[in-house]
């Protein structure tokens, strides 16, 4: 009798260990949904910093960075700036031969007018303009510049080969202009939670985050009230779009996050519903107790 006492509980514990991690998998189930609906070849990663909990699905892929590069790009500037190589109040002239598709900031300043390194960042992280991005891209030394920050960064992954908006362009099995999901998850972690950046530069590089102007669908039209989220968003050929984030929950560490979906004939509009519908999944599948998942892990080939 005792015996079976005994595994009678060892069945219920295992079966609420199951029905625990069949649940917390659901957000790994509505990632693998969105790329059936969408039939298109997408990439995850989520790192819960307060119950170091992991989920990926083809996390490990490569996929186009499209506008996510920014992130690394003013990183990389104000990198320069801790360590005494640049200063954001450099002013730097905006000439119409610099001008690119979607610049909302810079083409208002193409008759010659400077701006500085700050607001060349601040239009590139929150409004996503490309020539502002250029113009920092050129201040760094090129493309390049962002792979060696990368690198710095402990990413051998990474790396930036061309210019706006020629680096959107996304060809599938074209290596240029691509990262992870989990490569990005981890510089973001670095960059805005690590020691990359001195403390005023990681409060910076969050401000510009946060007052993202271009993402008011994707995950902040999911998240409840009282969360704030720092994001970067992306998009380009054949499908493509993504968005990296950090996402705090009151009084709780934060997680963070990288999504790229690609290859897809769905329209803008049903590629941003289904980012917020993943969205949606992550707020559903933070645990009220971290404790009960310390370290657990879930993916998905």
């Amino acid at each position: 009798m005792i015996f079976q006492k005994l595994i009678a509980a060892i069945l219920l514990t295992l079966s609420t260990s199951v029905a625990s991690a069949d649940q917390d998998n659901s957000l790994i189930k509505t990632v693998k949904k969105v790329a059936d609906d969408l039939e298109a070849r997408v990439g995850f990663a989520a790192y819960d910093l307060e119950s170091g909990q992991r989920w990926e699905y083809h996390a490990d892929q490569r996929f186009a960075m499209s506008s996510t590069f920014k992130t690394l790009a003013c990183a990389a500037l104000l990198h320069r700036v801790d360590t005494g190589q640049a200063n954001l109040a450099r002013k730097v002239n905006v000439s119409e031969s610099d001008l690119v598709t979607y610049s909302p900031i810079t083409e208002t300043y193409a008759d010659g007018e400077a701006m500085t390194l700050s607001d060349l960042c601040e239009a590139t992280l929150t409004t996503s303009d490309n020539t502002a991005a250029n113009l920092v891209l050129r201040e760094l030394g090129g493309p390049e510049a962002v792979t060696s920050f990368a690198r710095h960064l402990g990413d051998d992954v990474t790396r930036l080969d061309r210019w706006e908006t020629e680096l959107n362009e996304a060809l599938p099995g074209d290596n240029r202009d691509t990262t992870t999901p989990n490569a990005m998850v981890r510089n973001l972690q670095t960059l805005l939670l690590g020691d990359a950046l001195s403390e005023p530069s990681r409060e910076q590089l969050r401000d510009w985050l946060e007052g993202n102007q271009v993402a008011d669908g994707l995950f902040r039209a999911a998240v409840p009230e009282g969360w704030v989220v720092a994001d970067r968003t992306g998009a380009g050929g054949f499908g493509s779009r993504s968005i990296t984030a950090v996402i705090w929950p009151p009084e709780r560490q934060p997680i963070v996050v990288a999504l790229y979906l690609t290859q897809t004939d769905a329209s803008f509009a049903e590629r941003n519903a289904a980012i917020a519908e993943i969205g949606e999944a992550i707020v559903l599948t933070v645990p009220v107790d971290p404790s009960r998942h310390q370290g657990f892990i879930y993916g998905a080939d």
